[in-house]
This record gives structure tokens, C-alpha cells and sequence, in this order.
């Protein structure tokens, strides 16, 4: 009988979708064949100390995991190493320590900044270890939403007007960013952080004063905002799945019950309705589905991704909005269930993308660092 496959889950995270990242965690780690794989959880709190757990060889419940907010054990029998700031080091062991003690392959599962915008995937490629996902260029432009909508203009994906800015050019020129926005984009439009996901921060505005008040918001997340015009549309999603020759689910439509997206619309009040697939004509949905492994791959996508797009109301054309290189991945998640509503199951899902990481891996171990010298 071959060896179990020894799986790092980490989670939590310096960033403001650290709950929905606990939530993720749980998910996945309670979707695993255990007969197949063992689970070490790595917990990082919201001020960036890391913490690590024995190993899981079954389901989970929030109580028995690492989140910061209580100090139970990871199960009746195992004990939480707890790590304190100065000693975090100890807590990667598993990444860095001698191979016998080493995890055999990372899910990152962290949501927005220090987790999905390359940072982790930074880590991971230092320590040589597999790990599920996009890699350092493709989570930096996954996350950050000015640089993402250049490759996009660039790969010739349509998209809408947008205006960006620092905080120091936003207090320098103020009131030229002001006019270029009433002009260029008008009222309303969306104020969001440039490095954030789960829509934090992100804001509606209707005249010049909301617009002051939802920059100061979203300058609270990030020092850097973008300001979108608002188009009529239907809001239809895409997951793919694959590294050089990625596949697309079938599209879904995501109905909000909040004036649009945003984060309680998400997570909070759980009105807002999810249409798989979405009823739109089938070469809608191919044109969507084309377009979705496009901006994977401008990108330099692997592992997964979902990608989201609008659909006007006034003449059927598609814009891309955004892709998000680490999706939320409860079973209640856009992403799961569009593979599902195409045939492929969680678990199947998990096992896939378990595979993708290790083929990266596999493949990157074959290119040669430096010149040989005769």
C-alpha cells in the first residue's frame, strides 16, 4: 500500500477575508479522503504570528481548528504547538525542516493580501514544495486589479473605463482626479482598494461627496484605489481548471440582493441567489467560456481560477471584470459548484487539483539555474 500523501492547509491570513479563509480551511480539510492523504494545518493569525497543529486524519469541526479565537485542540488527542511572534520559525519547520519531517505538497487557502497576491507563493517556491494554485506572477496580477486590467487590455479582453491612483498622487492632485473621474467616468461609479477581494472596501458612489467618502474607505485597505464606471449588467462567472491547456466549467450568474456584490451581499445575509448554469443563449456562453481561459492564461494562470465577467443588458456585449486566483472553495462556493453542475465532484476537484500542482512541480524541477562551465 502506497504512502499517504502528507497535505499542508494554510489558512487565516494578514488580510481582510481572514474569517472567509477559516471557512475555506474547514471546507477542504473535512472534503479529503483520508485514506489517501494527512492534513497538517498551518494557522496564520491576523497580526502574521503562525501557528501549527498536529496532524488530521479525519473530519474537522471549527471548535477542533486553529482560528485564533479559542485555544482548543486540533482533536481530542492532538495538541496545538502555539508560536509566538519571535519564534514563528519553528511553526515552518515543515516547509524547511529536514525532508523526513517536510509536508509533501501546500494549499494555500488565504484570501486577498499576504496570501493570494504572491507573497505565500513566494514562500512556497523558496522551500521547493508543491503547492496548489497560481504562482507568483499570476497571484500578484490576480490580485492586484490596475495591473490585471492592463494584461487584460493588452490580451484584448473589452472591459470598462477605469481610473486609478496612490494615495500620495490622490492628496497631491486631488481635485484633478476628481474631474477626470466626473468625466471620464461619471456618476455612479465603484470605488475599490486595488489589493483586496470578497469586496471590502468597495463602494457604490452617486455624486462627488459619496466619491470622497468611499476613496478615504477604500485607502484604508490598500494605498492604491481604482475607480470603475458602472455598467447595466448581468453579473456571469466562469471556474477553470487546468495549467497549459485549462479547461472552463459552464457559466453561472451570480443575482446579488444588495444594490450590488458586495461583501454582506456575500457572506452575511445569504440572500443573494447563485443561477447554475445561467440561462444565457449557448454561444453566449461559449464566447464567455473562450474569453475566461484568455485572461487565464494572460496571466500565466495554473491550478484554478474563476473568472467574472459582465454581460450588458443594453446589447448582450460581454466585458471582463476580474479574475480571482484563489476562490472562495466551501461547497457553497461559486467556483465547486460550477465544476459540479460540469461533472466534476469536490472531491474529484481536490484530487485534480492536487495532481496540477504536483505536474507544475514536476515540470519546473527540469528547467536549469545557471550555465554549465567546462
Amino acid at each position: 500500500m502506497s504512502p499517504k500523501i502528507r497535505i499542508g492547509i494554510i489558512y487565516g491570513g494578514k488580510s481582510g477575508e481572514h474569517l472567509v479563509s477559516i471557512q475555506t480551511a474547514i471546507s477542504v480539510i473535512n472534503a479529503f479522503n483520508f485514506t489517501k492523504y494527512d492534513i497538517i494545518p498551518f494557522y496564520i493569525s491576523q497580526q502574521g504570528q503562525w501557528q501549527t497543529g498536529s496532524m488530521i486524519s479525519a473530519p474537522v469541526v471549527r471548535e477542533q481548528l486553529i482560528t485564533g479565537d479559542d485555544k482548543a485542540s486540533i482533536s481530542s488527542n492532538n495538541s496545538i504547538e502555539s508560536i509566538n511572534n519571535h519564534q514563528s520559525s519553528a511553526a515552518i519547520t515543515p516547509l524547511f525542516g529536514p525532508e523526513k519531517d517536510r509536508v509533501d505538497l501546500i494549499i494555500p487557502l488565504l484570501h486577498g493580501t499576504n496570501g493570494e497576491d504572491g507573497t505565500i507563493q513566494g514562500l512556497l517556491e523558496i522551500a521547493n514544495i508543491p503547492y496548489v494554485g497560481a504562482g507568483v506572477l499570476a497571484s500578484a496580477v490576480g490580485m492586484d486589479k490596475v495591473m490585471m486590467k492592463y494584461i487584460f487590455a493588452q490580451a484584448g479582453l473589452p472591459q470598462c473605463v477605469f481610473r486609478h491612483f496612490t494615495k500620495s498622487q490622490w492628496h497631491k492632485d486631488q481635485d484633478e482626479h476628481i474631474m477626470e473621474i466626473e468625466i471620464s467616468l461619471g456618476y455612479p461609479c465603484f470605488v475599490k482598494p486595488a489589493n483586496l477581494g470578497s469586496s471590502v472596501g468597495i463602494s457604490k458612489v452617486n455624486n462627488q461627496t459619496e466619491l470622497l467618502a468611499a476613496i478615504a474607505e477604500a485607502f484604508r485597505y490598500d494605498r492604491k484605489v481604482i475607480v470603475e464606471e458602472f455598467v447595466d449588467a448581468r453579473e456571469i462567472e466562469v471556474s477553470i481548471l487546468g495549467n497549459d491547456n485549462p479547461k472552463a466549467s459552464v457559466c453561472g450568474e451570480v443575482v446579488s440582493s444588495n444594490d450590488f456584490y458586495d461583501y454582506r451581499a456575500k457572506y452575511v445575509d445569504g440572500k443573494s441567489a447563485m443561477m447554475i448554469p445561467a440561462d444565457i443563449p449557448n454561444h453566449t456562453s461559449d464566447l464567455i467560456r473562450h474569453m475566461a481561459i484568455r485572461a487565464f492564461q494572460a496571466i500565466d494562470g495554473t491550478g484554478l481560477s474563476r473568472v467574472d465577467f459582465f454581460l450588458l443588458k443594453s446589447d448582450d456585449s460581454i466585458m471582463i471584470n476580474e479574475i480571482n486566483t484563489m476562490p472562495g472553495f466551501t461547497p457553497f462556493s461559486m467556483y465547486p459548484l460550477l465544476w459540479q453542475e460540469t461533472g466534476v465532484s469536490y472531491s474529484e476537484l481536490l484530487d485534480e487539483l492536487i495532481r496540477l500542482a504536483i505536474e507544475r512541480h514536476d515540470a519546473k524541477q527540469q528547467i536549469k539555474y545557471g550555465i554549465d562551465v567546462e
